[in-house]
């Protein structure tokens, strides 16, 4: 499989050596890693609240959206729902979806709103405790410590591919969905894409409405309708107190924290994605996809149970939004509920072979793991995630921004991220920026020794 660019974004600002100086050395009360949105929400309420601090980005603020969005990306929620702190959306389309450059332009009216102590293009390397209280933040650009640290590396660091892709022939082109732009970047020839969370499914519309033969292998992810009712499903949910739901609130609260998000399109104004239409005008649909041997690929027998499983979801909002409804007696026009256009002849497994389906390009559309290994403090569950309570972590002064389900669902999205981030500052400043930290110990071995070696090392997933 061919390796992500390690080339830098054309936009990446060339750090002058006056940086270190200013780093190396220094001291803050409060250090935030990360320059996207969830950083930025943290350094506009510490600077509200007056507190001396520094946002370190490895890259350039915001850069996820340019960098690791294809061409036509779009926002699935509303414009309305971006609130910043500070600064919600005032543009002229409330209902609409900003599209890629939008969002950029987003952030970069919000970051000179306020203009942030925000120092771009330096990589933190290395958190650790001291033993005066203080945290030690190494970066490739100089050491510098703080009182207090927030984490906001947000969910999106490491693409996750199936260890299955080594089996893929030399002369089929493999991407991560994060490498993905657009249909004619791909060579000629029919395109597998591998899952069908929000990315596999938009990215698997954008080249079936370029007109190219797409095989999608399906996964268990849930499907929302766009519009229902006479209103944008989102506008009903938010009405109903779903956006605003604690984790806490749930009694499968871990589960609900790693689910996948539903599949819907804010494209051309907002629509469904129904798989079962696509299949109908000739995409190709697929169980999920089990093994890969001597050129051949080999799907289960669950495609019509994934579909299925999505349908219900759909419906299942559905209801729940009648059900409100009729519990506040709104005047809403009636919708009819048309059943399945469409549905797999057979539930036997498949096999499909790439060289006579004419398969030049597969697409992993598989998610996303953290990489906190710089993080050399004991503060990791048992599947590498961050122990905390709405942001606070078990490490004293350490806390974190931007997690998915961090505290409700809109936590690290536009929506949600200002309440998450008002929270930790709140916490940040009842803290005596003096305090001491509890003694630290490690529960075997060493730092380092606690971390498998690089080339055993999977990323623990953190978003799909």
């Amino acid at each position: 499989m061919p390796a992500p660019s390690t080339t830098a974004p054309s936009h990446l600002h060339v750090v002058p050596d006056s940086v270190r100086a200013e780093i190396d050395g220094t001291h803050r009360s409060v250090v935030v890693v990360g320059g996207g949105q969830a950083g930025l929400s943290a350094s506009w309420w510490l600077a509200q609240r007056g507190v001396d601090h520094v946002v370190l980005e490895a890259s350039t603020a915001g850069h996820e959206w340019a960098d690791r969005r294809w061409d036509s990306f779009c926002l699935v929620t509303p414009n309305w729902q971006c609130a910043l702190p500070g600064f919600p959306y005032d543009g002229p389309d409330p209902d609409g979806f900003m599209v890629r450059e939008e969002i950029g332009a987003y952030l970069e009216k919000f970051v000179a709103s306020f203009d942030p102590p925000l120092v771009e293009g330096v990589r933190a390397t290395a958190l650790r405790a001291r033993g005066d209280g203080a945290f030690e933040i190494r970066t490739d650009r100089g050491t510098l410590s703080a009182d207090q640290v927030v984490i906001a590396t947000g969910p999106y660091q490491v693409p996750r591919t199936p260890r299955m892709a080594e089996r893929l022939p030399d002369d089929v082109l493999q991407l991560h969905s994060s490498q993905y732009r657009n249909p004619d970047r791909l060579p000629e020839g029919a395109v597998l894409v591998v899952g069908t969370g929000q990315s596999g499914c938009q990215i698997a519309e954008d080249l079936h409405l370029a007109g190219r033969t797409v095989h999608l292998a399906t996964g268990t992810a849930p499907r929302v309708a766009r519009f229902y009712r006479g209103r944008d499903c989102v506008a009903w949910l938010s009405e109903m107190g779903t956006y605003t739901k604690g984790i806490d609130q749930f009694a499968d609260a871990e589960a609900v924290r790693h689910r996948t998000n539903h599949y819907v399109t804010g494209r051309d104004g907002g629509r469904d994605i129904d798989l079962r239409k696509f299949a109908l005008e000739g995409m190709a649909l697929h169980g999920r996809l089990t093994r890969i041997a001597e050129g051949v690929l080999h799907f289960d027998g669950s495609l019509r149970s994934n579909l299925d499983g999505a349908d219900a979801v759909c419906e299942g909002i559905k209801d729940s939004i009648d059900a409100h409804i009729a519990a506040h007696g709104i005047d809403a026009p009636v919708e009819e509920r048309p059943g399945p256009v469409w549905a797999p002849a057979s539930d036997d497994p498949e096999h499909v072979d790439l060289a006579a389906a004419g398969i030049t390009t597969v697409i992993w559309s598989t998610g996303y793991g953290r990489d906190d290994r710089w993080i050399e403090l004991p503060i990791f569950d048992g599947r590498g995630y961050p122990t905390h309570d709405r942001g606070v972590s078990s490490q004293p002064g350490l806390y974190f921004v931007g997690l998915p389900w961090q505290y409700t669902w809109g936590s690290g999205r536009f929506a949600g991220v200002a309440a998450d981030a008002e929270h930790v500052v709140r916490r940040i400043v009842d803290t005596r920026l003096s305090q001491v930290a509890d003694g630290l110990h490690w529960l075997a071995g060493t730092p380092s020794s606690t971390f498998p070696r690089d080339e055993d090392w999977v990323a623990p997933r953190s978003a799909s």
